[in-house]
């Protein structure tokens, strides 16, 4: 695995920066699960940098931008119920966005998996609605009305166009990207006056993260950086997003996926998800404040 020196992604600096953490990668663990959403947490990730700058968590040396794609293109899934059930909780929080938005003609939504989150949107009657997903696994498992509305590909702001969009959303993917604060600043572009960007990412600084330590399923391999509230809100705003808030979020997740990423030891942990399947309780919805984080920032009207 070819490996390349980062700058942080967010503000551009290298010396200010310390190791947070060292890497521990081990190459014959990972498997078609290891880029894939909502996996069991593997607790591998490579060496983490802390910016004294922004706050941001991030991984230096990383994979290049090529290596990442071909990962994630071929990447396994299995997680349709977890997708629709983050989706209702995404718009949840995104409908105390729509009402400030100019109009709902044009919805992005990047890092779009299996289209959950479009048909939500076309249920609060937004048109001209798209997705772009790098993994072609999810988007085969779409619903037929949305399948058609996704791109497969990595996101990349030539292929859309400028100005066009009311809403543009990105949730649990920003710490996928090798330059999240050039894809903010390409979303700027795409926005109208007034338009918002919307996100989701895992907060490193949560209660829970930091009790769980080195144990919390967020240091992992897929993870070129963490954000906290102080780096979400120094992105968005250097990016020329205005209104920008950072708030906490409260997941809905099958029970079972709760234990499948808790820090329980792999026995015990397959013991109770068989249990808890087979008893029918494991598939009960169960919200939880797991350590997520939600942010909004509009583009200005002048």
């Amino acid at each position: 695995m070819e490996l390349k020196e980062r700058h942080c992604p967010v503000c551009g600096l290298n010396g200010a920066s310390s190791v947070y953490s060292a890497s521990n990668i081990d190459e014959s663990r990972l498997n078609g699960y290891s880029y894939a959403s909502r996996k069991a947490p593997e607790l591998m990730h490579f060496r983490l940098m802390l910016c004294a700058t922004c706050g941001l968590l991030y991984a230096s040396p990383a994979p290049g931008a090529e290596l990442l794609q071909g990962a994630y293109e071929e990447a396994a899934y299995d997680s349709m119920q977890e997708a629709q059930l983050a989706a209702r909780t995404y718009m949840k929080y995104a409908n105390g966005v729509l009402a400030n938005l100019p109009d709902r003609q044009g919805a992005l939504d990047i890092g779009a998996g299996d289209g959950a989150f479009l048909g939500r949107l076309m249920e609060a009657g937004f048109t001209r609605v798209e997705g772009v997903e790098p993994s072609a696994a999810p988007i085969r498992a779409a619903e037929e009305r949305v399948r058609p509305l996704l791109k497969k590909g990595i996101f990349r702001e030539e292929d859309f166009q400028l100005g066009a969009y009311s809403l543009v959303s990105c949730f649990m993917t920003m710490e996928h990207l090798a330059d999240p604060g050039q894809m903010c600043r390409a979303v700027m572009k795409l926005l109208k006056p007034g338009g918002a960007f919307i996100t989701v990412t895992h907060n490193y600084q949560s209660f829970l993260n930091r009790l769980m330590g080195d144990g919390s399923p967020i240091f992992d391999i897929e993870h070129l950086q963490l954000f906290s509230p102080q780096s979400m809100r120094h992105m968005l705003e250097a990016s020329g997003f205005a209104g920008v808030k950072v708030f906490p979020l409260t997941n809905t997740y099958p029970l079972h996926y709760w234990m499948k990423i808790a820090p329980l030891g792999s026995g015990l942990k397959k013991w109770l998800i068989s249990f808890s399947k087979s008893a029918g309780f494991g598939y009960l919805p169960a919200p939880i404040r797991g350590g997520n984080m939600f942010a909004v920032g509009y583009k200005p009207n002048t």
